[in-house]
């Protein structure tokens, strides 16, 4: 629980630096930046390394596929017990409230898997549909896992295995959006709710700068 707290602490504090540096972009290039009830802009798009995964169906997952779409990225893995399944359904309900937008502006949801060691392309697929059959499960090699997640400041913190095996996995809960050039574009900070994430998503892609 403690390290939970200092995760969700250090997230705040990210989330109100980039707040402010977000105001002074939407100002200079805007005129002022979109009101927003929980997510964060950042100062300016901040492009995703280079990083080679796979998908549900075995195929390359890379950052050239999050080009030519917004995505709402989360990190998480098939045995969480509470954040993951609420997280997603949570998402799948945002997805069904802007349903309404062109389609060039409908998100995509994929789940980055923190536990590759289990959650292998078939386990993710089905876990994933359950929620939204356009839902897309990476995983991959642990480190390329790990260089990701450290890039994006993802915390991630494997337990101690129990005598049958199994072990938990404690993870920061955000919800990153990437925009059509494959770059961060906001953080949406816990807890999470579909119609707060809705909103502030129709928000956010409105006001990015044509």
């Amino acid at each position: 629980m403690a390290m939970k707290r200092a995760l969700l602490a250090a997230l705040v504090v990210a989330g109100l630096l980039a707040g402010v540096a977000a105001g002074f972009y939407f100002t200079r290039v805007r005129g002022a930046p979109p009101m927003l009830e929980r997510a964060t802009l950042f100062e300016a798009p901040r492009p995703l390394p280079e990083f080679a995964l796979m998908d549900q169906a075995g195929r390359i997952f890379d950052r050239k596929r999050l080009r030519g779409h917004w995505t709402f990225l989360f990190f998480g893995f098939v045995n969480c017990s509470d954040v993951c399944p609420t997280t997603l359904a949570t998402l799948a309900e945002a997805r069904r409230i802007v349903a309404d937008l062109p389609m060039g502006e409908q998100p995509a949801v994929v789940l980055v898997s923190v536990d590759p060691a289990r959650d292998t392309p078939e386990v993710l697929g089905h876990y994933v549909a359950h929620f939204d059959p356009s839902f897309t499960g990476v995983t991959g090699e642990a480190d390329a896992i790990a260089a990701l997640t450290r890039h994006l400041g993802v915390a991630v913190v494997i337990g101690t295995p129990a005598a049958d095996g199994s072990y938990a996995v404690d993870h920061t809960a955000a919800i990153f959006l990437i925009d059509p050039s494959a770059s961060q574009a906001a953080l949406f900070g816990s807890p999470h709710d579909a119609v707060v994430i809705a909103r502030d998503f129709r928000r956010i892609v409105a006001a990015r700068p044509q």
